[in-house]
């Protein structure tokens, strides 16, 4: 298994749970229990797919009775719909800061942390990759990520010819799917190494830095004009 990959300057709560508690400290009670329940159900997700997923385990896992939960949620389907928003946002925005934080290499420093945020949240990235078909929030809100995301990807490619002088016209709609096909590539690469633990994957994945480096390079080349 992949472990933490420190980057240069870098304190961002990579992990989601934390995030969330993190958040609501100081805050009224019924704020901090709401954010309670949904890191609760991040842990329960990382041990069962969302098929599984129950409000009796989340209310083992997070202390309270089941009375306490649908105060604030009217059932499962609802508190995922809102706990996969969440985490989409917070997925986007970590990723943006790794890479404004190291502009000498934003390409690597994105991967980098997407790889740690995949490792860190198992289940959450479990529901974006392959269980959204029954929530259609949190469906909509992980494709509007990945258009966004995509869309700065070749943003910068296109600001990176315009320093190079390439004056020819580029074709956005080639950059945009090659774009999407590396990121499927890549949530594919991950999945099979951190969520299925695919042994053969394993066994050639045993260094963090060379899978990070692995994903950067069919970044940058996919990415290359």
């Amino acid at each position: 298994m992949l472990r933490a990959v420190p980057r240069k300057g870098e304190d961002q709560v990579l992990f989601y749970p934390q995030a969330l508690t993190a958040r609501v400290a100081g805050r009224p009670k019924g704020e901090r229990t709401r954010a309670q329940i949904q890191a609760a159900a991040c842990a329960v997700l990382d041990r069962q797919g969302p098929q599984e997923f129950t409000v009796s385990a989340v209310c083992e896992q997070a202390g309270i009775s089941n009375g306490t939960f649908y105060i604030y949620f009217a059932d499962r389907t609802v508190l995922l719909d809102e706990l996969l928003v969440g985490f989409v946002g917070f997925l986007q925005a970590a990723m943006r800061v790794a890479g404004s934080a190291q502009p000498e290499d934003p390409v690597r420093a994105a991967t980098s942390a997407y790889v740690e945020l995949f490792r860190r949240n198992p289940g959450l990235m479990r529901c974006l990759v392959h269980h959204l078909d029954t929530l259609p929030q949190a469906r909509e809100a992980f494709h509007r990520l990945n258009r966004d995301w995509l869309e700065t990807v070749v943003a910068a490619v296109e600001r990176r010819l315009h320093r190079l002088g390439r004056g020819e016209p580029v074709d956005r709609e080639e950059l945009l799917r090659r774009a999407y096909a590396l990121g499927g590539m890549v949530d594919q690469y991950l999945s099979g190494l951190i969520l299925s633990q695919d042994p053969a994957l394993v066994a050639i994945s045993s260094s963090d830095e060379a899978v990070i480096d692995t994903l950067t390079l069919i970044w940058k080349r996919g990415m290359s004009l």
